[in-house]
């Protein structure tokens, strides 16, 4: 199986300092850069980011990390989606996920009380049908639409994935999605939710390709910054952080070898200090350019 690794961009990094990551990333051969959908903060809108970043390389693939889909129109996605793959084949990697993380940017992507999850699950439908067909009519409990057409579509099928760590996630993922990337979870967390995910997916007829499961993970060189760290207590209160970030690169090379043996072979890598994303780079290429299969 192929094991890639890929950056993540946080709240931290805006417009005045994207270009320059891009370049160096593509330079260096990095596999991917991931952006997240952070609206309160200085980071770029994930589907502008992507463009910005796809315009700016050859071989770059660019990803969200992740972009939340109920309260967003799916055929205007599938629009954006559809483009991007034309501008850039091969290089587009979308993440979807139910919420926001952030419960004060909960309310910009609104949906009826209650229904998040069937919205979520009626969307991801209605986006994978424009996507794959020529004219789509669709009358659903949330979303109508009569012949629609997106195009240019997908040369081949653009891979969906989704965010998510509970039992209903998995069960999603194994019904609609082509893959999983997770996040503060555990190694024998991971292993069962992909173990949950293959389950719903067979049960569901179909099958995720075995290297389509993946975890966003984080490396500090000493101490990590205590806003991540607080954040992972928000998350995960039941779990020590420091099993979830890497003080140091050899503590996340340990990791990773623990979640390969649990099945996963992507990886996500974000800064959890203060380096400069120059420097983290120049790190991330020496330690795990040579882990790439």
């Amino acid at each position: 199986m192929r094991v890639r690794f890929g950056i993540g961009l946080g709240a931290d990094v805006g417009p005045a300092r994207l270009g320059e990551i891009v370049d160096h990333l593509e330079a260096n051969d990095v596999d991917s850069l991931w952006l997240s959908e952070l609206v309160y903060s200085e980071a770029v809108e994930p589907f502008v980011g992507m463009a910005f970043a796809l315009a700016r390389t050859r071989a770059l693939k660019v990803g969200t990390s992740v972009a939340v889909l109920p309260g967003r129109h799916p055929v205007l996605v599938a629009k954006q989606l559809a483009s991007l793959s034309a501008l850039a084949p091969k290089r587009v990697l979308p993440v979807f996920g139910l919420r926001s993380a952030l419960p004060a940017e909960r309310e910009l992507f609104p949906v009826p009380d209650g229904r998040r999850a069937a919205v979520f699950d009626e969307a991801l439908t209605l986006l994978r049908a424009v996507l794959e067909r020529d004219t789509v009519t669709f009358d659903g409990d949330f979303f109508t639409v009569h012949d629609a057409s997106v195009t240019p579509r997908p040369g081949a099928p653009l891979d969906i994935w989704l965010g998510g760590q509970a039992p209903a996630a998995f069960r999603r993922i194994g019904r609609l999605a082509d893959g999983w990337l997770g996040s503060f979870l555990t190694p024998a967390e991971a292993q069962a939710g992909v173990e949950q995910i293959q389950r719903a997916a067979a049960e569901a007829g179909r099958e995720i390709e075995p290297d389509h499961f993946g975890i966003n993970l984080a490396v500090a060189d000493g101490e990590p910054a205590e806003q991540l760290l607080a954040a992972v207590r928000r998350r995960r209160p039941d779990v020590d952080p420091s099993e979830l970030i890497a003080a140091d690169w050899p503590q996340l090379h340990r990791q990773i070898d623990a979640y390969l043996r649990a099945g996963l072979t992507k990886f996500v890598i974000r800064p959890a200090g203060n380096t400069s994303m120059t420097a983290f780079v120049d790190r991330f290429v020496a330690e795990l350019a040579p882990r790439q299969t």
